[in-house]
């Protein structure tokens, strides 16, 4: 099957591949736009796990803050080069994944950083350790705006997009009230 400019043109706006790569992926899948867009998030994958050794030392930290000023979220997002670091696409990977925080309140960056002795009590709350993961560890819960996928499939797609590896640091949430204990509206002067 030929593949036109305009399939070519749709693949690259929906998926932010490059030119040839989607040109690639509509031949091998004959023309379906959603077979080669599942062909893209695959090779993009394998690229984020080759990339995953390589050093981001550099990067950006991106706040946010939801709605009327409530509840707010500040996260360090790194990169190898300053030059990825000022992209727009990895702005916008910093951006939702502080929004993601602000959101979802995990309580570590990944299933690494959970403490062993932490998960019988995590499983016993949540009903599993699958569970237990997508509430308290960022990269294992749900992409809140696309559920199909989690945060750490978002990353490694951007990983193969921008050619670079990619790394969630770590993490801050606030909520207004949050730490004081229920009926406690003393106020402390300094």
């Amino acid at each position: 099957m030929v593949t036109t400019t305009s399939q070519v043109k749709d693949l690259r706006e929906r998926t932010g591949a490059g030119i040839m790569d989607c040109k690639r992926a509509l031949e091998e899948t004959g023309g379906s736009l959603d077979q080669a867009m599942l062909l893209l998030r695959q090779q993009g994958l394998a690229k984020a796990e080759k990339k995953a050794g390589r050093a981001a030392t550099q990067g950006l930290i991106e706040p946010y803050i939801h709605g009327a000023g409530r509840i707010g979220a500040i996260v360090e997002v790194n990169c190898e080069t300053d030059f990825v670091a000022r992209t727009q696409d990895f702005r916008d990977l910093a951006h939702d994944l502080a929004m993601q925080v602000a959101a979802t309140a995990p309580r570590f960056v990944s299933e690494e950083e959970v403490p062993a002795d932490v998960f019988p009590a995590l499983e016993q709350e949540f009903g599993s350790r699958k569970n237990a993961l997508e509430a308290v560890s960022l990269l294992d819960q749900p992409f809140i705006k696309d559920g199909k996928q989690t945060v750490r499939d978002l990353v490694r797609e951007r990983i193969g997009k921008l050619g670079e590896n990619i790394v969630v640091r770590r993490f801050a949430r606030f909520e207004v009230g949050a730490d004081l204990p229920a009926g406690d509206d003393t106020e402390t002067q300094g």
